[in-house]
């Protein structure tokens, strides 16, 4: 056979496309529940994902109970994923997805069209999983005018530049976004010896931890400048400098700057989703998915930050885990292969929540917790609610670039009692009950350091309540 032509056909139990933490984790656990047939590929040169090229510390604590470097901990992944016995394929892109029918009664195999330098496979698999989680929207995407210069990129790829190719970035630099990768960029900024001016974001404040902008306050000087937005970038061959505007005032200044990083502001990799016919969530943009990680599609599923962008790598790695319970009972017939179940709508000030629907089979989410994600900064009471019963609440903190969880013992796993009757169906909706203290002065403090007036007002809530969202 040549280079470049059609390979024999492959066969899989399962087929995982993402070796990083969730896909590795999957199949790890996968090859301990006792599937045999686990293949894993991915586009990129190695295995172990985005962790291969962030060399701060901070992974590991929550899946290794350990902590580690990003390289060592994708090296630990690919390592152990291997030793189990999992078939690992890099440098192999899947191109599409299709459902091949079964006999009458079987759930039938998944097709999936695999492309590498060596040539073209097509790979039957009695279940795949898409773990190709997110990427960061580029300058292009987020509609920033200006020219077209050297220097302007995002977090993924200054962190390649650095640690896997070596480069030096000296120089004034500009971070756009203040959310945790925004500090995670800092970190490797400050490796490649640039200098950074500051983080910028549109938001009121920033949207990681206290600890994180503490930090670089502290031992690299930079400051956080709010409520500030990127208008134009400047530089003909070069990035020279970037001009922003101070959205309360609209007052514009230019800063000289010779790299400019856009952070954040996530999107999932759903495109073989799309293409494979998926349902997408219209709140995460990935594929919709219930609390086991089942996709629309039979015998489909997604996890990691596919599914809910972003997580740190162990949370993702933890939902690995989680899914390759469900591929393995769905294998061996004792549970369904596609998502069914009570959908979760979500109002004000919630922008989305993951997994959004209670499955059928009540299976418990990832972690025990639903992940939710905010519109603005606040702090926030939330009521759920099945027509016209009060299932619960929640007290979570929300951010646009930050997640909270909400525990499923708590929160909408109470919904399971009404999901575990046949004759109930109706969505579960998750709306504000009233904000315990929303963001008016630039700063969002926690419970233990509200004053007087703020427990006053969170005690007389019902002053505050809003209408409430029947979706």
């Amino acid at each position: 056979m040549t280079a470049g032509g059609r390979l024999p056909d492959l066969t899989a139990d399962v087929l995982v496309v993402g070796a990083g933490p969730t896909g590795l984790a999957a199949a790890v656990e996968l090859r301990r529940l006792g599937i045999e047939g686990v293949l894993v590929v991915d586009r990129e040169r190695e295995a172990g994902g985005v962790p291969r090229h962030c060399a701060h510390t901070g992974y590991g604590v929550r899946d290794l109970r350990r902590l580690m470097t990003g390289p060592a901990y994708a090296r630990h992944y690919a390592a152990v994923a291997a030793a189990a016995g999992a078939e690992i394929k890099c440098r192999t892109t899947v191109t599409s997805i299709g459902h091949r029918p079964g006999p009458a009664g079987s759930p039938g195999t998944l097709q999936a069209t695999l492309t590498s330098p060596a040539g073209m496979h097509t790979v039957r698999a009695e279940a795949v999983l898409l773990a190709t989680g997110c990427r960061e929207r580029p300058r292009s995407a987020r509609l920033v005018p200006g020219d077209r210069p050297v220097g302007v990129m995002t977090t993924g790829e200054l962190q390649q530049r650095v640690y896997l190719a070596g480069e030096q970035l000296a120089g004034p630099a500009l971070i756009v976004g203040a959310e945790h990768v925004s500090f995670s960029a800092l970190l490797t900024l400050a490796h490649a010896r640039a200098e950074v001016i500051a983080l910028v974001t549109e938001r009121a404040r920033h949207e990681s931890f206290g600890a994180f902008r503490l930090a670089a306050a502290v031992r690299w000087r930079t400051p956080v400048w709010a409520s500030t937005a990127v208008s134009r970038v400047i530089g003909r061959d070069r990035l020279s400098a970037v001009e922003l505007r101070e959205l309360p005032t609209g007052v514009t200044r230019r800063v000289a700057c010779e790299t400019l990083v856009f952070t954040g502001n996530w999107i999932p990799d759903h495109e073989l989703a799309r293409l494979s016919g998926a349902s997408l969530d219209r709140g995460t943009r990935g594929p919709a998915v219930d609390t086991a990680l089942r996709t629309s599609v039979p015998r489909l599923f997604a996890a990691g930050n596919l599914v809910h962008p972003a997580e740190t790598a162990d949370v993702a790695a933890l939902g690995g885990r989680h899914v390759a319970r469900t591929i393995a009972a769905a294998l061996r017939g004792g549970a369904p292969g596609a998502s069914s179940g009570v959908p979760l709508l979500v109002a004000e000030p919630l922008a989305w929540i993951s997994p959004g629907m209670i499955s059928a089979d009540l299976v418990a989410p990832p972690r025990g917790r639903f992940v939710v994600r905010g519109t603005d900064l606040r702090l926030a009471e939330i009521e759920i609610r099945q027509a016209n019963r009060s299932l619960g609440r929640a007290r979570v903190r929300l951010a646009p670039g930050r997640s909270s969880n909400i525990g499923a013992r708590a929160g909408p796993a109470d919904c399971q009692v009404a999901a575990s009757q046949p004759h109930e169906r109706r969505a579960v909706n998750l709306c504000r009950v009233h904000d315990v203290e929303a963001l008016g002065t630039g700063r969002l403090r926690d419970d233990s350091r509200l004053g007087e007036a703020g427990r006053s007002r969170r005690s007389a809530g019902a002053s505050g309540h809003d209408q409430l969202c029947h979706l």
